[in-house]
């Protein structure tokens, strides 16, 4: 039985712990409010202490970095964190593995791979590309073993708050409404299914590979307009989807900071927003869930 850290216990930490259980490990769900998971053991931590950081890893085979700060807290949040999630890698020889995103591949011009050039010039994805590079570098002085596994937009069962394809957009299809959402929804983009999310995880932390980028099995990249025509053929309602004119977000942006952030990467959702996984699919042999079953089973938890 390996012991594993999972540090955040949001919808992919969560997820992820819940898993590693069923699997059998033991799970350390560490977070700052000491969240409760069962079948995991909760501790507190501040994960931007590295005293704290590195005792809590203590006999673990992987630290799986799952915690996120909200938007407007990235430039200050972020990089203590992964300080310290280095140092705690280096101290107790624990893998590390960091769930990611694709916000530092910039304004893409085709579908982004595992080796698409790392081109953001926006504050959130350099954070980011900030703290994966220093992992990075880590692992190749030999201080640590890490990897980043990195997810487009995430959906299924449970999402809620800012989540582009959330809880909002599925109370629409349900209630035969209309889903205001940033960007164009007529414009393919790709979507992570939670279950898939932390499938990717735990086969990133099983192979022998490290020092790279993983990306999670997503699927049929799909418009939000075609997505909400699925959904009103499986409930039998007639939700609509548009979108919010890009004025507005500038205009929100200007008077609250939430919204300047939600602004600044709204490019996501102005062009086609494209991930392909054939490579980590073929070396960590994890495949995306089927389209249908995924939405289905995230629309009948909304019910």
């Amino acid at each position: 039985m390996s012991q594993q850290l999972v540090v955040g216990a949001g919808l992919i930490g969560g997820a992820l712990a819940r898993l590693l259980v069923a699997r059998g490990d033991e799970v350390v769900l560490a977070t700052r409010s000491g969240t409760a998971l069962a079948g995991a053991r909760a501790i507190t931590l501040d994960a931007g202490n590295a005293e704290d950081f590195a005792a809590a890893a203590r006999g673990a085979a992987t630290i799986f970095l799952c915690t996120n700060p909200p938007y407007t807290r990235w430039p200050t949040e972020w990089p203590p964190v992964f300080a310290a999630a280095i140092e705690a890698a280096k101290q107790s020889g624990a893998a590390l593995v960091i769930m990611g995103n694709l916000y530092g591949y910039g304004e893409p011009d085709g579908p982004m791979t595992e080796h698409s050039p790392e081109l953001t010039t926006e504050t959130k994805g350099r954070v980011r590309l900030a703290g994966w590079h220093a992992a990075l570098a880590a692992h190749e002085r030999g201080d640590i073993r890490a990897v980043e596994v990195r997810a487009s937009d995430y959906f299924g069962p449970g999402a809620t708050g800012t989540a582009h394809l959330g809880e909002a957009f599925f109370h629409a299809a349900l209630r035969s409404k209309k889903a205001m959402v940033v960007g164009d929804p007529a414009l393919p983009h790709s979507w992570s299914y939670l279950p898939d999310i932390a499938a990717t995880l735990i086969a990133a932390a099983d192979s022998t590979e490290w020092g790279r980028v993983w990306h999670v099995p997503s699927g049929q990249a799909l418009p939000r307009t075609v997505i909400m025509d699925q959904l009103n053929s499986y409930l039998g309602g007639s939700g609509r989807v548009a979108g919010y004119p890009q004025w507005l977000l500038r205009g929100l942006a200007a008077v609250n900071p939430m919204m300047r952030e939600v602004e600044a990467s709204s490019y996501q959702f102005r062009m086609p927003f494209v991930i392909d996984s054939a490579e980590t699919e073929r070396l960590l042999g994890v495949h995306a869930t089927p389209w249908f079953e995924a939405l289905a089973t995230t629309a009948d938890s909304y019910r």
